[in-house]
């Protein structure tokens, strides 16, 4: 049994929704895609190619599922560290449509997906089950206690709107910080594991 990773890009106010370009992802009128652009530098690279590095096979909802087979199957080079491990090694996406996908390795998860999910991690023999974006089908998974642990790199810019990780509403939850490393541009990377339900007190007592 594997653990489930998610890595995610996320603003100061929490926005994960079209980090990487202006036409990502507009729905709900959002007009600020793109903002990882003026931060990407070394630092954020050699981070993400320690992720891919630890990778065993790859979870995604389908809006980022599309973004990833539109690009990277087209990255030949069989010493890019990404496209490497996304173009061979086990693709999983949750999907309701999706029937025929073309990007080889790929099976759909569709039914009761937390426990596709929870058999996925079962099944995956070496290195990580990774969701990488996707935030929808993240969500889903944190409210139902899959996710085992999380790469957050925070950006240095405030959005204001925006589909956020963590919505109004969710499971309080504790986290127990593993790992943290701040790159030249400023983006901040904190590693965290699960660590059951959030507790609560008064300070001082």
């Amino acid at each position: 049994m594997t653990k489930l990773t998610l890595t995610t890009f996320v603003s100061l106010d929490g926005v994960t929704q079209a980090p990487g370009g202006p036409e990502e992802d507009t729905s709900g009128g959002f007009r600020h895609g793109g903002w990882v652009a003026p931060y990407a530098d070394e630092g954020m690279g050699a981070f993400m190619t320690e992720v891919f590095d630890r990778a065993g096979a790859f979870l995604l909802g389908r809006r980022t599922y599309d973004i990833f087979s539109s690009y990277w199957p087209r990255v030949t080079d069989p010493e890019d560290p990404i496209a490497s491990r996304l173009n061979t090694l086990p693709k999983h996406v949750v999907s309701t449509t999706l029937t025929h996908p073309e990007w080889e390795n790929t099976t759909v998860v569709r039914g009761d997906v937390p426990a596709e999910v929870a058999l996925l991690k079962e099944r995956t023999a070496e290195g990580e089950l990774q969701i990488h974006g996707s935030g929808t089908l993240a969500r889903s998974l944190l409210e139902h206690g899959l996710i085992d642990e999380l790469n957050l790199l925070v950006f240095p810019v405030c959005l204001g709107s925006g589909r956020r990780l963590f919505p109004e509403g969710g499971q309080p939850t504790a986290f127990e910080p593993t790992g943290e490393r701040t790159t030249g541009s400023g983006i901040a990377i904190h590693t965290y594991r699960t660590a059951g339900p959030a507790r609560f007190g008064t300070v001082g007592e």
